[in-house]
């Protein structure tokens, strides 16, 4: 069973960093599509950046691209937030779907593995 755990939330003012890593346990990166996905209160779910299981395929959301960067090592994708701004305020989940079900992630929907979230506040 693949299991998923986010760290590296917090609290930071406009402008500043943090780098948001998932650890994945139970399988291999290789066979999983892995994405970042947000929820601020009271908006649904959102993509916010996805690296493919051979990782050669890495999307972003408009609303953060040049500012987040997506990365992967062998057992952890990570999540580089620059220029960060109080829009970007939510709990961050990171979640995979396998390379059988799709070449990249789903909608939120369509993931199959997620991890409980870490919360990320920027405030002014």
């Amino acid at each position: 069973q693949l299991q998923l755990a986010e760290s590296g939330g917090g609290l930071v003012r406009p402008g500043g960093s943090l780098r948001l890593s998932c650890v994945v346990s139970g399988a291999s990166l290789d066979y999983y599509n892995i994405g970042w996905f947000r929820q601020a209160p009271g908006k649904q779910r959102e993509g916010v950046s996805c690296i493919s299981s051979s990782g050669s395929t890495i999307t972003y959301a408009d609303s953060v691209k040049g500012r987040f960067t997506i990365s992967r090592d062998n057992y952890m994708v990570n999540l580089q937030m620059n220029s960060l701004k109080p829009e970007d305020t939510a709990v961050y989940y990171c979640a995979a779907v396998h390379l059988t079900v799709a070449t990249t992630c789903l909608p939120p929907d369509g993931m199959a593995y997620w991890g409980k979230g870490t919360l990320v506040t920027v405030y002014s």
